[in-house]
């Protein structure tokens, strides 16, 4: 075997610090007995750490430029034009976007007419056409109020106003222009009542024909079908009212000829019920009318 050189002439097989296997070189400044020269070495692994810096700052920075290529590069894509990436393109519009504002819709300001008023129906008989009688007021044969029910006796309709009433009353109904008197009785437990219908042609009548009444202003009791003759001769509770053009009236009594007394609530009871019922049924007959009209 051809022995090693060592020096500028020696083998092919020069160390190399980046390839692997090559030889270390020894220097031939050692020592006589073949050790290596340390200083050389030390000098030589010098060398090497300082390329390797060199070569990982230099490699460093050519990552680091290979991914701000990419960053770049996908900051490009997501600014493009094309919709299927995700660009400002592809968005819904702002309105339907979550946060979003969207514009209310504007509409013309309307105003709905003001409703129609019952009483205005039954205040003048220009407009209080619906048809009228005692059996309109009051239909059926008997009449429940609460727990309380009264049967039905005679009935009475006439134009001669005055006919039906007593005391004061007829010549206010006549000098007032009264055009009709409706009357009607109910009677329960040996308690009767007759309610009085008086009919004005405006509202304005009927509220001059009230401030003229007085306590001797009497509608005639109504005996008949049932109903026994009473308040003929006897004390009686009276009332008198008005609802637009009508005036409406109720005589109760007991129908064995005893004077009424205070202390007689069945009486009053039976008189206020009755009351009520004509007010409400005249103004109902008032609602039914102005509904009537609205359609």
């Amino acid at each position: 075997m051809r022995p090693m050189s060592y020096g500028q002439g020696g083998s092919q097989n020069q160390w190399d610090p980046w390839t692997p296997q090559s030889e270390q070189p020894w220097s031939g400044k050692g020592g006589g007995d073949g050790t290596p020269d340390w200083a050389a070495l030390a000098d030589q692994s010098e060398n090497r750490s300082k390329r390797r810096k060199v070569l990982f700052i230099v490699g460093g920075a050519l990552a680091t430029a290979a991914i701000g290529t990419a960053v770049a590069m996908a900051v490009v894509n997501a600014g493009g034009d094309d919709d299927t990436a995700g660009g400002p393109s592809a968005l819904p519009p702002s309105a339907s976007l979550p946060g979003g504002t969207a514009t209310a819709p504007s509409f013309e300001p309307t105003s709905a007419p003001p409703p129609l008023d019952p009483k205005d129906f039954i205040s003048s008989a220009k407009k209080d056409t619906a048809p009228l009688s005692p059996e309109t007021l009051f239909p059926g044969t008997q009449l429940t109020m609460g727990d309380t029910v009264y049967k039905k006796g005679a009935t009475a309709d006439t134009k001669n106003c005055a006919s039906g009433a007593r005391g004061t009353l007829p010549k206010l109904l006549t000098a007032n222009k009264c055009t009709r008197l409706m009357r009607v009785s109910y009677v329960k437990d040996g308690v009767a009542v007759t309610a009085g219908v008086a009919v004005f042609d405006t509202a304005a009548e009927a509220t001059k024909f009230k401030g003229q009444t007085d306590t001797k202003s009497i509608i005639s009791s109504l005996p008949g079908k049932g109903v026994k003759g009473f308040c003929d001769a006897a004390i009686c509770r009276t009332t008198t009212n008005t609802l637009g053009r009508y005036a409406y009236f109720t005589t109760a009594g007991f129908t064995n000829g005893k004077d009424v007394t205070l202390k007689d609530n069945k009486v009053f009871s039976a008189g206020n019920d009755l009351a009520q019922f004509t007010f409400r049924q005249l103004l109902r007959r008032g609602e039914a009318q102005a509904s009537a009209a609205a359609k």
